[in-house]
């Protein structure tokens, strides 16, 4: 499969772009990983996947291989953002974003840009919606 430098550019951009407006949305929260690290997840994602596709078109390589390392790799990195104290435990939406973040990735790099797009408007709408849920939450607690 061949890929144009100008589509491939732009695979590269759109999968960066769309892990930061995640990104974005947690770092407003103040949470540790924040535009950077879902850019670079959603980034490295997308070059994992086109560089295995390249793989394939000359040597006997299965990619799929690469995203399933893709989605391993992801888990250890989201298992090192969940922390668990004696009340509660944090850290396992930034885990799932982050692993939402590397399937889009993967998307952008095999092309499903409608796909890619769809998944981070939601991603997004979930964590912004859950975001003024909490505060709503938080005001009547407030008034009690």
């Amino acid at each position: 499969m061949y890929i144009s430098n100008i589509e491939l550019i732009a695979r590269l951009l759109l999968a960066t772009a769309l892990g930061a407006i995640i990104g974005f949305e947690r770092e407003a929260k103040n949470k540790p990983a924040g535009v950077r690290t879902h850019a670079l997840v959603c980034l490295g994602a997308c070059v994992f996947t086109l560089v295995s596709m390249s793989f394939g078109s000359f040597a006997n390589v299965d990619p799929s291989r690469v995203a399933a390392g893709i989605v391993t790799g992801i888990g250890f990195l989201g298992a090192g953002a969940i922390f668990r104290s004696e009340t509660r435990i944090r850290g396992l939406t930034t885990a799932a974003d982050l692993w939402v973040v590397s399937a889009i990735g993967l998307a952008v790099a095999l092309g499903e840009y409608i796909t890619a797009v769809t998944t981070a408007l939601i991603v997004f709408f979930i964590l912004y919606s859950a975001r003024i849920v909490n505060l709503k939450e938080k005001k009547k607690s407030a008034k009690s």
